[in-house]
């Protein structure tokens, strides 16, 4: 980092000002957590958050050591209390869920919704917490992490994103980091609404397929919906030379900058092997002088 990029850092960090930059994808597949793995070594002073709670993969890169463990509370199951049931039937016809059957409640099933309850003349169900998950404080050897894993079959991922978020500010806070690096989950759901609402930046990495042009265009429309500044990033953009211009088109008609445009090379599948990221695997490669000078940009552009 240049020596006035990171002066500017520091005085943003005594004026209270934290930075927050989501890297997403339409898609998965794209290479957003190997950019993201690559970001958190260049990248000082720096919170990274795992916001793909449906399935995280940038531990495998990053190799966290948590030092607090949070459960997540999902939401409500209901119970039923056979002591007290007279298996009237009415919570059955009212579950809109077909959560319950033979007076049993079915834990995937059941939204937690309370209708059962409020239908019961018995008051013999109740909703009661149940854990739909975790969270993690880490530490890694690039600075500290917050992630979380969500339970198969487990809801409310947005709410997960959010608690991962306030644990990446309150680490960012309590230790003086200016930046929080955030790895989005693909798709254009509600975990991904809930890893870029009040960022200051947006970086989507997207591929020369038709797929990935066409959940490109769905990313951009939502970052511009919610108002959050958005660059692009075409990864193994060689291998389709025509899908890539057709992106470039796309970008400056939308006056989108495509900041990094990277190469396919076989070395980064060896980097996942060997679960590292690639700019610290082969520092020399052209994919790492891609992924360096675009992290620059980056930074610019926070500024």
């Amino acid at each position: 980092m240049e020596p006035k990029i990171q002066r500017s850092f520091e005085n943003n960090r005594e004026d209270g000002i934290m930075k927050e930059i989501t890297i997403l994808s339409g898609k998965g597949g794209t290479g957003k957590t190997t950019i993201a793995g690559s970001f958190a070594v260049l990248a000082q002073n720096a919170v990274t958050a795992d916001c793909d709670v449906d399935a995280p993969d940038l531990h495998m890169l990053l190799h966290p050591t948590p030092f607090k463990t949070q459960d997540f509370i999902g939401p409500k199951l209901a119970k039923i209390d056979k002591n007290v049931c007279v298996n009237c039937g009415l919570c059955q016809k009212a579950c809109q869920f077909d959560a319950i059957k033979d007076f049993q409640i079915d834990p995937i099933h059941c939204e937690g919704c309370g209708v059962c309850e409020v239908v019961c003349p018995e008051k013999a169900i109740s909703l009661h917490d149940r854990i739909s998950g975790q969270a993690f404080l880490s530490k890694t050897r690039f600075g500290f992490m917050s992630h979380a894993l969500l339970s198969p079959g487990g809801a409310n991922s947005g709410k997960l994103v959010t608690l991962v978020r306030n644990n990446a500010q309150m680490l960012a806070k309590n230790n003086n980091c200016d930046l929080i690096l955030i790895d989005g989950s693909p798709g254009i759901g509600c975990p991904v609404i809930a890893s870029i609402a009040g960022v200051n930046l947006a970086l989507i990495i997207t591929e020369p397929t038709l797929s990935g042009i066409h959940d490109l265009k769905r990313a951009m429309q939502l970052l511009s919906h919610f108002n959050v500044p958005s660059l692009v990033c075409i990864n193994k953009y060689d291998l389709n030379l025509k899908n890539t211009e057709k992106i470039e088109k796309f970008c400056s008609k939308k006056n989108v900058d495509i900041i990094g445009k990277i190469i396919f090379d076989p070395i980064v599948t060896k980097a996942m092997v060997a679960e590292t990221p690639v700019i610290e695997y082969l520092p020399e490669s052209k994919v790492s002088k891609s992924v360096e000078q675009m992290w620059q940009q980056v930074i610019l552009r926070l500024e």
